[in-house]
């Protein structure tokens, strides 16, 4: 039986807080389910915030979508959190959530063993800082305390994928592309800006995978909805195991 691929989706979703103010989760499952991804990385999402109507987001995208949502706040007031989820109707295993060394706001990251077919595979969703020096403690800390482990004796195959705030001429760029590879990159075709939805310039949103694992494609998807829905735009890649 031939390994099957899998199609995985970084999200930064703003809140769920269009261009057009809107505050509508429904319109990003929408976005979502239109990439048919099996495996959703989503940073900025509001778990019970008086802002957007107190909510939990994370459910109420997966519940729409048939999946299951892993959630972690990054940032939590009393009732109030912030943070990263991953979602996904696999099966899933080992979770690790955690702070980030932070500067300015919280920043976290939340990893979890999903099983694919008759392989395991490592997913880390983060959103790293606004300032270059906090974003190279971040990315050195991902890279290094064990994040990209996993629970396996053996490195497990790894995604790390998220808002990393960093474009491809940043350090913390350089320093994540010494160990993983740019899936924008390794796929066909030319690399897309993420950033801003309306009018993307700058490529800020990334998807890394280890050398364990094959990128037969990667996209930026953009249409109308995506332009309105969120003030990024989500990145597809289609994943396959070497």
């Amino acid at each position: 039986m031939p390994r099957r691929t899998i199609k995985l989706l970084t999200y930064n979703v703003h809140s769920c807080i269009g261009s057009d103010r809107k505050l509508d989760p429904g319109r990003i499952a929408s976005v979502i389910a239109e990439t048919e991804a099996d495996i959703i990385a989503l940073q900025e999402v509001d778990v019970g915030r008086r802002r957007t109507g107190g909510i939990d987001q994370a459910h109420i995208i997966a519940s729409l979508l048939k999946m299951q949502a892993h959630f972690h706040p990054a940032l939590s007031v009393a009732e109030e959190q912030y943070g990263d989820a991953i979602i996904t109707a696999l099966p899933t295993g080992a979770v690790k959530s955690g702070p980030l060394p932070s500067i300015g706001e919280t920043r976290g990251a939340l990893s979890v063993e999903i099983t694919v077919g008759d392989q395991k595979l490592l997913v880390v969703n983060t959103h790293l800082g606004l300032r270059g020096r906090e974003r190279i403690q971040q990315m050195t800390t991902l890279l290094n305390s064990g994040w990209l482990h996993g629970t396996a004796e053996a490195p497990l195959p790894t995604v790390l994928c998220g808002d990393f705030n960093a474009i491809p001429s940043s350090a913390t760029y350089r320093l994540v592309t010494r160990t993983l590879k740019d899936a924008q990159l390794a796929g066909p075709g030319a690399p897309r800006a993420t950033f801003p939805a309306r009018y993307p310039l700058m490529r800020l949103d990334h998807i890394f995978v280890s050398g364990d694992l094959v990128v037969k494609k990667a996209a930026v998807f953009e249409n109308r909805l995506t332009r309105v829905a969120s003030d990024h735009l989500p990145l597809l890649a289609e994943i396959g195991f070497a």
